[in-house]
C-alpha cells in the first residue's frame, strides 16, 4: 500500500506541471478556433478544403484540427475537435487521423536520432492518416450522435460565445488534469513494480506476428505504453550496447509511427466518447500493413536485383 500511496503522491506535482504546459498550448488554440468560427474564418477555410475533406467524410473546418494535431500534438488537435460541431462518425475518423499523425516535427526528429529518415517518417504518417480516413468513411456506419461540443450556438452573440468558451475551458482543464494524473500514476506503478521487463519477455513471441525482431519487445512495449520519445531513449541505449542494430531500430520505428503511445492516446480520446476498440484495432492494423508491406517490397527488390 505504501508503494501505491507513493505513486499517487509523486504523480500529483508531475501531473500538475504537465497539465499547465498542455493548457498553455490548448487554451490559446481553442480561443483562436472559437474566434475564427464566430467571425466566419473557419467557414471560409471550409469552402476551400471541403472538396478534398468531403471524401474523408469530414467537414472542411476539421482540417484545422488535423493540422493542429500534426503540428503541435494530440491535445492541440483535441482542443480544436471540441470547438467544432461534429458527429460521432466524423469525430472517430478525425481522432484516428490525429492518433496516426500528431506532433510530427518533434516525433520525426526523435525517429531520426535512431536511424530513420525524418521526411520518410513524416510523409508515411500523413499518407496513412489520409488513407485511414478514406477507409473508415467507407466502412463505418452512420453515427449521427453528436460529439462533445464546447462552443456556443451559431447565432450567439460575442458575449455569449466568450462566456461559453470560458466555461468550456474550465471543464476541459479539469478533464485534462484527471487524464494526465491517471497516466502519471500508471507510469509510476509500472516503474515501482518493475513490470516493463517481465511484460516485454511475455510479449516477445508477439514480435514475430508484427514482423519485428524478437528482442525488440522491450522497446516496442516502452514505445506503445510511454510513447516515441521514451521508446527512442531505450533504442539509443540498446544500440550503444550492441543489443540491436540501427536497421532493427529502424524496423521498429516503422511499427511505432503507426502504433505508439497507445495507453495515453486511447485514454485521451476514449474519455471524450471515441471507441477505444476502434482506436486500438485500426492503429494496430495499419502498423501490420506498413511493416509487412515494407518487408514485401524489400524482398521483391532483392529478388529482382541484377546479379553482378
Amino acid at each position: 500500500m505504501k508503494k501505491i500511496r507513493d505513486s499517487f503522491r509523486s504523480a500529483l506535482p508531475a501531473s500538475w506541471k504537465s497539465t499547465k504546459w498542455l493548457l498553455k498550448l490548448m487554451i490559446p488554440i481553442s480561443l483562436a478556433v472559437t474566434l475564427m468560427q464566430h467571425f466566419g474564418v473557419l467557414a471560409w477555410i471550409a469552402t476551400w478544403i471541403n472538396p478534398m475533406f468531403v471524401h474523408l467524410g469530414l467537414p472542411g473546418e476539421s482540417a484545422v484540427a488535423f493540422i493542429s494535431g500534426a503540428a503541435a500534438g494530440t491535445y492541440a488537435g483535441l482542443a480544436v475537435m471540441m470547438s467544432i460541431p461534429l458527429t460521432m462518425k466524423q469525430a472517430s475518423i478525425l481522432a484516428l487521423m490525429i492518433a496516426l499523425c500528431h506532433a510530427l516535427p518533434m516525433e520525426c526528429s526523435v525517429n531520426k536520432k535512431t536511424g530513420s529518415s525524418f521526411w520518410t517518417m513524416g510523409a508515411i504518417r500523413i499518407v496513412m492518416a489520409l488513407v485511414c480516413a478514406v477507409v473508415l468513411n467507407a466502412i463505418l456506419p452512420e453515427m449521427p450522435e453528436k460529439y462533445i461540443y464546447l462552443g456556443a450556438e451559431a447565432d450567439s452573440s460575442f458575449t455569449e460565445v466568450m462566456t461559453t468558451w470560458v466555461v468550456s475551458q474550465l471543464k476541459m482543464s479539469l478533464m485534462v488534469m484527471l487524464i494526465i494524473f491517471t497516466l502519471m500514476v500508471v507510469q509510476r506503478m509500472l516503474e515501482t513494480y518493475r513490470l516493463l521487463d517481465p511484460m516485454s519477455r511475455l510479449l516477445s513471441p508477439l514480435m514475430r506476428l508484427f514482423g519485428l525482431p524478437r528482442h525488440a519487445s522491450y522497446m516496442w512495449l516502452v514505445g506503445n505504453v510511454l510513447g516515441i520519445s521514451y521508446g527512442s531513449a531505450v533504442m539509443l541505449e540498446l544500440e550503444e550496447k550492441g543489443i540491436v542494430t540501427k536497421e532493427e531500430a529502424n524496423d521498429v520505428n516503422y511499427h511505432l509511427i503507426m502504433n505508439h503511445s497507445m495507453l495515453e492516446d486511447t485514454i485521451v480520446f476514449a474519455a471524450t466518447g471515441i471507441s477505444a476498440i476502434l482506436l486500438i484495432a485500426t492503429r494496430t492494423s495499419f502498423a501490420l500493413i506498413l511493416v509487412w508491406g515494407r518487408k514485401c517490397l524489400i524482398g521483391l527488390k532483392y529478388q529482382f536485383k541484377p546479379v553482378k
